[in-house]
């Protein structure tokens, strides 16, 4: 593999990593603003509790149905949250 390749190859690795984590530290952050348990954001999103638990610890990714009914029972578009982890993660390639 050429060396261009192989960076970008290790840039969408690292991101398949973090994005994980990032998603679920911003969800739980926003649940618990919303001052909100894992169960009752799996109740008004009709998501299973283990489910937004796993999501929260960056063990699964939401489809964007999930997606949509996460932010729906947040009360939050959709665009800011895609918008809030585009930013982290410029932020994250600017200081690496």
């Amino acid at each position: 593999m050429e060396p261009l390749a192989r960076n970008l190859h290790a840039a969408r690795m690292e991101d398949e990593i973090w994005l994980p984590v990032a998603f679920g530290d911003l969800l739980k952050q926003l649940r618990e603003e919303r001052g909100l348990s894992q169960a009752q954001l799996a109740l008004e999103s009709d998501v299973d509790q283990t489910f937004v638990s796993l999501l929260e610890r960056g063990r699964r990714q939401p489809t964007l149905a999930t997606l949509f009914a996460l932010c729906d029972a947040l009360r939050i578009q959709p665009d800011t949250v895609v918008a809030t982890l585009v930013a982290a993660r410029k932020s994250r390639k600017r200081r690496a």
